[in-house]
């Protein structure tokens, strides 16, 4: 048997760093206080002004790839998750290929918002655990989503934040990937995104009159605001049942940092404490498909994760996409 194994972890977080404080001069109003209590947002770090979004994965990337002492050209395949490619077309990936020379690798995109990098992390494993041809993958969730924020949108200016989180796969023979779970709640595509720029809403003088001058993400329905808290539970149930585990199994959980508070409430109903998970929405704000890779790098630093203990990831972003997966950990 195949399987794929977690080598090494790495992120990339832009230097610039805008507080709620900033965010209130931008706005001209409060939002430190509400943002803290009910989101738990302190600060966000924006990319600069020259970078792109296969910079933030490069530098990811690089940080991933040193820690599991591989190089460029041992890459057989790249799969970089985001919502904020650098184009439309071609692949983020391949740029991200060029810029670090790893000339015999595979490339391609995913997007399913931010559930991307967790679904990913899925395709990527069953990759290696199907052909012997892929031996060392690198798994890269990107986020550059300030690009399209309205800075007089309450609603997204104090959320979003950009950065990268990168893992490198290989393959073993020591189960360490152990299944996932995905799911959509697509009557939903219509509530948040980016809606204009595609074949349904193409760039126009018009279209873009409608989001301040360019493609911004936007709020435009609500959805329940017990979404994750009732389906969190249900894909990690369903996931560990598969393996004949329990939640009291899971050493270590890593959900979409979107809000502490969701996490807080899911960490209840799985009747777990808040010790077995991390969070890091404080201090980098919300980076979409780059949040889950970026905390597990920082719990790994930070020594919550040691080598035998079973990881549950957990996300969930527009469309409504959701994705689950179990790793066991064996870096």
């Amino acid at each position: 048997m195949r399987y794929a194994n977690i080598l090494a972890t790495g992120r990339y977080v832009p230097e610039k760093v805008l507080t709620n404080a900033d965010v209130e001069k931008i706005l001209g109003e409060k939002v430190d206080e509400w943002l803290q209590q009910n989101v738990g947002i302190k600060e966000r770090h924006l990319m600069a002004e020259g970078e792109v979004t296969s910079d933030l994965c490069v530098g990811a990337a690089k940080q991933a790839m040193e820690r599991a002492g591989v190089k460029a050209e041992e890459l057989d395949l790249i799969i970089i998750a985001t919502d904020t490619p650098d184009y439309l077309s071609p692949a983020t990936s391949s740029v991200v290929q060029a810029k670090l020379g790893a000339t015999n690798a595979g490339t391609y995109d995913i997007n399913c918002a931010c559930a991307g990098w967790v679904t990913a992390m899925d395709v990527a494993s069953k990759t290696i655990a199907a052909d012997d041809s892929y031996h060392r993958v690198l798994v890269v969730g990107a986020y550059g989503m300030t690009r399209y924020v309205n800075w007089k949108d309450k609603k997204t200016c104090t959320l979003f934040a950009d950065g990268a989180g990168a893992v490198v796969l290989g393959a073993s023979d020591q189960p360490g990937f152990m299944g996932a779970k995905l799911l959509a709640v697509g009557e939903y595509h219509d509530a948040l995104g980016i809606y204009t720029g595609g074949t349904s809403r193409p760039a126009t003088a018009e279209t873009l009159e409608l989001t301040n001058g360019k493609p911004s993400v936007q709020f435009v329905r609500k959805f329940p605001a017990t979404f994750n808290t009732e389906r969190w539970p249900m894909l990690l149930r369903q996931l560990l049942e598969r393996s004949k585990l329990t939640m009291n199994d899971v050493n270590q959980f890593v959900f979409t940092q979107l809000n502490l508070r969701t996490i807080e409430a899911t960490m209840q109903v799985l009747e777990q404490p808040m010790s077995k998970t991390h969070w890091t929405m404080d201090k980098w704000g919300y980076t979409g498909s780059a949040c889950i890779p970026m905390t597990l790098d920082d719990a790994v630093v930070q020594g919550k994760v040691k080598k035998g203990d079973l990881v549950a990831l957990c996300a969930s972003g527009g469309g409504l996409a959701m994705a689950s997966a179990l790793f066991r950990w064996t870096a």
